[in-house]
């Protein structure tokens, strides 16, 4: 399915939906109990939000609306009626974010093609709720802005805590490293060899590696080979990456899937892991044309993908398509600390899967809400009608993992009650059967402002603004209601820093610093 293309329901499918209360209640769940915002933490910073200002009218941050009682014309951007449905593939991919730091780091701006608010805004741990098994809890929470009727609404989804790697399933893990010539550079392949050396002690004697290198041509340098009794020749096979020539990722990822195939174990997770800058030059460097040669691999055996990008010249845009088309998700590595998180820590705790071609579906209540738009999520876009359709490609989620979509939202003047309906649909990771959740929200439960918000959707927040103020510029999208200025968003950033305590925040407020210098 083309994930880009947008469809709409006729009135008729509308007026049905809504008649049965606008989406159907989930299996197992929705019985009516989150009918209004779930509050995780109540508290706010010393650095506030613009406060809303109900004189403000609508003007001064470029949003494009669709047609409402404001007279204003259609947007892309935003969705008019009769559409107030929103669907889309879930995603946990962080690499954008990643990437962009390490471009502010060294002075420069990241190209805004590359930022993806998404990515920004799942870059930070959440407080949502967790189910006690497999499948999701849905939190749907939102804040006013400073912009007349203008909110921003959370959707929270999250996923079981990540088991203790005693208690999941094996991993067969086949690692397809890039050994071209631009791997060369301090950072990539020296920093994968590191952390490939300390994972090795860290998975368990019943999990299995494999190895596939490529440059111009792609080698298997280790078959499939359980850990047990055979760490020496894993650590050996590590040591002798060095860098060559050129980049054939598609020979690369072609052999990584046979290999993985040829070692696949029944039972246990089975992953490929593309550790690559991406920079492919050589043989097939069209990320469908690579996919569409390892598809009988992805579909029948449910082998998964999990990129992680390197350097500070990186292919963002065909890793990322690889991750989104074949069945994975990314993440950036642009440092040692980053690489142990990545490769000892995350990979594998989260080796297991949760949640199979996972979708996501919201609502709009038609008589509270005029427009809205989704934050991000541009190439993840699913047609509303494929909701339940579960042929139609998803995200495949692990445990531990959350996934967060903001919304701008355009409530009616003067209305109240019924905001949205946010529901998620996924199929069981080992018998294929489909299971939905869903949550609700009142307009009643809006925050006054986004600094009476707790603090982990502020957080959101601010890492949405952010992402936002890094595509400025771009006519692709219009700036968000609300917006402080950079020099704020800094202010506000730091001021979550010390309340929350939490380095990623402190590392958020120092990126915003940087780009805020940078554009000075």
């Amino acid at each position: 399915m083309d994930r880009y293309r947008t469809r709409r329901l006729r009135a008729a499918l509308l007026a049905l939906t809504a008649a049965g209360g606008l989406l159907l209640t989930g299996c197992g769940g929705g019985d009516g109990s989150d009918s209004g915002a779930h509050k995780a933490e109540d508290g706010s910073n010393g650095n506030a939000f613009p406060a809303p200002d109900h004189n403000n009218g609508s003007g001064g941050t470029g949003e494009q609306k669709g047609t409402d009682d404001t007279g204003d014309t259609d947007s892309r951007e935003f969705a008019p009626a009769p559409d107030y449905l929103s669907t889309f593939a879930l995603d946990v991919d962080t690499a954008s974010y990643g990437y962009a730091r390490r471009t502010l780091a060294e002075g420069r701006l990241p190209d805004p093609s590359t930022v993806r608010p998404e990515e920004f805004v799942n870059s930070f741990r959440q407080d949502y709720d967790r189910p006690d098994g497999n499948g999701f809890t849905v939190t749907v929470d939102g804040a006013r802005t400073d912009r007349e009727d203008w909110s921003l609404v959370r959707v929270g989804l999250a996923t079981r805590p990540a088991e203790d790697t005693g208690e999941r399933p094996p991993a067969a893990l086949t690692f397809v490293i890039d050994i071209s010539g631009s791997m060369a550079e301090p950072g990539r392949l020296d920093l994968a060899k590191d952390s490939l050396g300390v994972m090795t002690e860290r998975l368990r004697d019943d999990d299995s590696v494999a190895i596939v290198t490529f440059s111009d041509e792609a080698e298997t340098v280790l078959p499939m080979t359980r850990l047990d009794g055979n760490r020496d020749d894993i650590h050996d096979a590590i040591d002798s990456l060095e860098p060559t020539d050129s980049t054939n990722l598609g020979a690369g990822m072609e052999t990584g899937y046979e290999t993985a195939e040829e070692g696949l174990r029944e039972g246990a997770t089975n992953r490929v892991v593309l550790v690559s800058d991406a920079l492919a030059n050589t043989g097939d460097t069209d990320a469908d044309t690579i996919l569409e040669r390892i598809a009988t691999e992805r579909r029948e055996h449910g082998i998964t993908l999990f990129g992680v990008g390197v350097g500070s010249d990186y292919g963002d845009a065909l890793m990322e398509r690889l991750a989104d088309k074949g069945d994975g998700h990314t993440v950036y590595v642009s440092g040692e600390d980053d690489a142990r998180k990545v490769f000892c820590d995350e990979l594998p705790r989260n080796i297991d899967l949760t949640a199979r071609d996972a979708k996501a579906q919201v609502a709009f209540d038609e008589a509270t809400v005029s427009d809205f738009r989704l934050i991000g999520y541009d190439n993840r876009q699913v047609a509303d009608e494929d909701f339940r359709d579960d042929s139609v490609d998803g995200g495949e989620i692990g445990p531990g993992h959350t996934v967060t979509a903001l919304y701008a939202v355009h409530t009616r003047p003067g209305t109240s009650g019924h905001l949205a309906t946010a529901s998620v649909r996924w199929l069981d990771p080992k018998t294929r059967a489909p299971h939905e959740e869903s949550g609700r929200l009142e307009t009643g439960s809006l925050h006054d402002s986004l600094d009476d918000a707790s603090s982990r959707f502020q957080v959101t927040a601010t890492a949405a603004y952010f992402a936002d103020s890094l595509r400025d510029g771009d006519n692709r999208w219009s700036s968000l209601p609300g917006a402080p200025s950079l020099r704020e968003l800094g202010e506000i950033a730091e001021g979550l820093a010390k309340e929350t305590e939490d380095g990623a925040v402190r590392q958020l407020a120092e990126a915003i610093g940087r780009a805020e210098r940078v554009m000075d």
